[in-house]
């Protein structure tokens, strides 16, 4: 068992034991016999009834006293009684974590947030079971949650936080790794007008838009991964590597869009809550069969646990732009975002954010300062069901006019909605399925560029 996992053994097990169900009250211990008589018929023949809630009773005394193997066939005869049947799995898991069946235990404990995911005690059990089959992240994504309960003791709550910093400072590797399809019906982010117009010395004139440069729909095949690895230089110090990339494939090369991103960097923890990371950065996209862009630069990012499960994150980045298609396009990207977590209830994180962007390129008609801000909420349903919603905004102001279609500045209004639903009891190869939506919108004084797009992905998802 891991540090972490002996850490929260004692004083976790027993609140979520303590608690495990309202009906169990201080004479929960009693012996069945002592409250129960049998009654006998006059052929000598005797039979005892005994009600759920003694039923309930005597298991728990019997797993408090850990006798596990004695209560497990009281604990499946309440699996008869359908008003117990969170009592009857909360305690079949918990008697399996403590017996070694921890798989077992998390299938038991995942089966009731399924459909309760507001239980904190139980919510607690199952991270308990993920620290011991080395799960951390998820672990700590249900302490995160667990945390938020406002009747947790203060015992169990400074228990909680000193897990979740144990947990951070332990993380050695993360992975995740998704694919699906995804029908669009802008795969090229173009406008729909047919024409546009341009100056022709002292007149305009319209132009007519080939295919090319207008909007086409399609449906592509979609990957992509996330990893990273933290290697561990001292108590205070450790060396970052992070990988990203995402792909979509579409019906010839055209609308191909390839990104992959590399970062590495030393971490420090300033406080027991708090950690700084300083990265370079590394970025190459190829788009329409060809690279596109290459990037190099660096990024600063603060990350703060508060109090109840909220996070402070604050992130400075910068870097070199260097353009494939035209060197107007080369430059420097100067950006800036914080952002804001709070758990709501026992199962939700929302999240807001703002964040600027500073693109100084060789062409200042495409050079602009970007600003905006993001709101977002998700987490578990019942059902065993994940969803969240999120929906951004932000305005960009162009440095200089593009004389080919307007004496005037280029201004933009961006906006972007996200909706997103998956379930946790479907598992096909340990890939969980996830349908996202994704609508964006660029209204632009300039024809060229206005731009509305929405995309459908059906998605199977793994994390490790």
């Amino acid at each position: 068992m891991s540090r972490s996992a002996k850490l929260v053994k004692a004083t976790v097990a027993s609140f979520v034991l303590a608690t495990a169900s309202s009906a169990a009250t201080a004479g929960s211990t009693t012996d069945i016999a002592a409250v129960v008589q049998p009654s006998c018929d006059d052929a000598g023949q005797c039979h005892v009834r005994v009600t759920p809630q003694q039923l309930l009773a005597k298991a728990e005394a019997l797993i408090h006293a850990k006798q596990y193997q004695a209560a497990l066939p009281m604990v499946e005869a309440l699996g008869q009684v359908p008003e117990m049947q969170i009592q009857q799995r909360f305690l079949a898991g918990y008697i399996a974590i403590e017996t070694g069946d921890t798989d077992g235990a998390i299938t038991k404990f995942r089966s009731i947030l399924d459909e309760n995911p507001g239980q904190t005690r139980v919510r607690l059990e199952l991270a308990r079971a993920y620290l011991m089959t080395g799960k951390e992240a998820s672990a700590d994504y249900h302490f995160r949650l667990a945390q938020n309960d406002e009747n947790l003791p203060d015992e169990i709550a400074r228990t909680i936080r000193n897990t979740r910093s144990i947990l951070r400072d332990q993380r050695v590797w993360r992975f995740s790794f998704d694919f699906g399809f995804a029908p669009d019906t802008n795969i090229n982010g173009a406008t729909s007008a047919e024409t546009i117009d341009i100056n022709f010395g002292p007149i305009k004139l319209p132009l007519q838009l080939d295919e090319n440069a207008r909007e086409r729909s399609g449906v592509g095949q979609t990957a992509g991964f996330s990893g990273g690895v933290r290697v561990k230089a001292s108590d205070r110090v450790a060396l970052l590597f992070d990988a990203d990339s995402k792909i979509i494939n579409y019906n010839g090369k055209e609308a191909d869009d390839i990104v992959v991103q590399v970062a590495a960097g030393p971490e420090l923890r300033v406080a027991r809550y708090a950690s700084l990371s300083l990265q370079a950065v590394g970025l190459q996209r190829w788009y329409g069969g060809r690279l596109a862009t290459r990037e190099y630069g660096g990024r600063i990012g603060y990350q703060q646990a508060l109090n109840e499960g909220q996070r402070l994150g604050f992130e400075l980045d910068a870097r070199r732009t260097e353009s494939q298609l035209s060197n107007a396009y080369s430059g420097w990207q100067l950006g800036a975002n914080v952002t804001y977590e709070q758990l709501i209830g026992k199962s939700l994180i929302a999240s807001a954010s703002i964040f600027a962007r500073r693109d100084l390129l060789n062409e200042a008609g495409f050079s602009s300062f970007n600003y905006g801000m993001n709101l977002g909420i998700g987490g578990e349903l019942p059902l065993g069901l994940n969803a969240g919603v999120s929906a951004s905004i932000s305005r960009s102001e162009f440095d200089a006019p593009l004389l080919l279609y307007s004496t005037e500045n280029r201004d933009d209004w961006r906006s972007f909605g996200r909706a997103y639903i998956g379930s946790r009891k479907i598992k096909f190869l340990g890939f969980s399925p996830s349908i996202d939506y994704n609508y964006s919108r660029v209204d632009s004084n300039y024809d060229l560029y206005e731009m509305n797009r929405h995309r459908v992905n059906f998605k199977l998802a793994r994390y490790f």
